[in-house]
């Protein structure tokens, strides 16, 4: 890495002003989108009707994230064309796509990132821009239909101002700038922290879904890393319980809000096949099954212990440059309320708003318009983005 972290002394807690972040999300023409902006702070709260979009917009970002860690085109959008705008006409060469972007904020200032996305006739990045205030670092362009690659630029700033070459048209370029910047130049330099940022701001955003039906399975004792269904969830919270005890207490006292009956300790028992079920201590001898608890009470669970969890617990696709107090884990949580009676949404959206306060975590959510979530994300600091149309 450059100049993203070296020599500089850790934030103190609460304040990450040096850890690059996603700021803002631009979703330029996708799907339903046109023109629209979404601003990201610590934690952000996306509303409106069913069919505004919420999900759509945290497509964009996951898909963001995939690329910043070198995924393809064709593995973060598997079905492109759902994602061009309704009502686009195809050009005379019957082409058709997409535009969307998002802003890096860190050490480099703030860094823009913009993609235009060729869906059909073939998937293809056909242009790119990395910029920053009064610069441009990169920028692509599709000069030839008939090459698989597109014609670069990127900044100099040395006796060649510009330096030309070619890059993959199905790979974002921003994450392969330190593949080909020599970093010898001032000018090389500030492209390559544009760039690291850029990429670590991406690579830290976790996508979470839980799935209560697979969550009910037990999990393989190997698997301690928090995937995206949950389904792992014992197997982590065997982990966590074991490397910190007053994060695995928040997390008992969480579970006492939230889930039907006493809860005296939460719990990953072995089972004689090796494996590992989450199971609930009611404190009298009683235990209770993962597989007992209601699916609103699996994704409470799971969301709760995503929020007091960390980069080194979740299943993201960590950069082993940047220590871990250098980075900035962002959460995605699409239907943070599916499931929840309205005590469990009022509890977790408090849950989130003072992990987020904290600087351990940000987090974009989408919950259901003018529910129990979207009041209590307004008195816990979340900035709430109304996307209704």
């Amino acid at each position: 890495m450059t100049e993203l972290h070296r020599g500089r002394p850790p934030s103190p807690p609460g304040v990450s002003p040096d850890r690059p972040h996603v700021t803002e999300l631009r979703l330029s023409a996708f799907a339903r989108h046109r023109a629209a902006t979404v601003p990201l702070g610590p934690f952000t709260v996306l509303t409106g009707p069913s069919g505004a979009g919420k999900s759509t917009a945290l497509r964009a970002l996951e898909a963001l994230a995939g690329l910043g860690g070198g995924a393809s085109l064709a593995d973060v959008f598997p079905d492109p064309v759902r994602y061009v705008p309704e009502g686009a006409r195809p050009d005379a060469q019957h082409r058709r796509g997409f535009r969307i972007g998002c802003t890096v904020e860190g050490p480099a200032g703030p860094v823009r990132l913009d993609l235009a996305v060729q869906a059909e006739p073939e998937l293809r990045i056909v242009g790119e821009r990395l910029t920053g205030p009064g610069v441009t670092y990169l920028e692509t362009a599709l000069r030839d239909p008939g090459r698989r690659d597109v014609q670069a630029a990127w900044h100099t700033a040395g006796s060649v101002p510009v330096t030309r070459g070619p890059l993959p048209d199905d790979l974002l370029g921003t994450a392969l700038l330190p593949l080909r910047v020599a970093g010898r130049t001032e000018g090389q330099r500030r492209v390559l922290a544009a760039a690291e940022q850029t990429v670590v701001g991406l690579r830290s955003v976790f996508a979470c879904d839980p799935a209560p039906a697979r969550m009910r399975t037990p999990a393989p004792t190997r698997a301690d890393r928090l995937r995206g269904s949950c389904d792992n969830l014992a197997t982590v919270l065997r982990r966590t319980r074991a490397e910190c005890g007053i994060r695995h207490g928040l997390l008992v006292t969480a579970a006492r809000a939230g889930l039907a009956g006493p809860v005296a300790d939460v719990l990953a028992e072995r089972r004689p096949d090796g494996a590992v079920r989450t199971v609930i201590d009611r404190g009298d001898g009683t235990r209770t099954p993962v597989e007992r608890l209601a699916d609103g009470e699996l994704r409470y669970l799971a969301h709760a212990l995503v929020l007091l969890t960390g980069p080194g617990v979740l299943d993201v696709d960590t950069v082993a440059e940047v220590p871990e107090a250098y980075q900035t884990l962002t959460v995605l949580a699409d239907g943070l309320d599916r499931g929840l009676d309205p005590a469990q949404s009022a509890e977790l959206v408090a849950l989130a708003g003072r992990m987020c306060a904290r600087g351990h975590i940000r987090l974009v959510a989408a919950v259901g318009e003018d529910g129990p979530a979207d009041r209590a994300a307004r008195t816990h600091g979340a900035t709430v983005v109304d996307l209704r149309p």
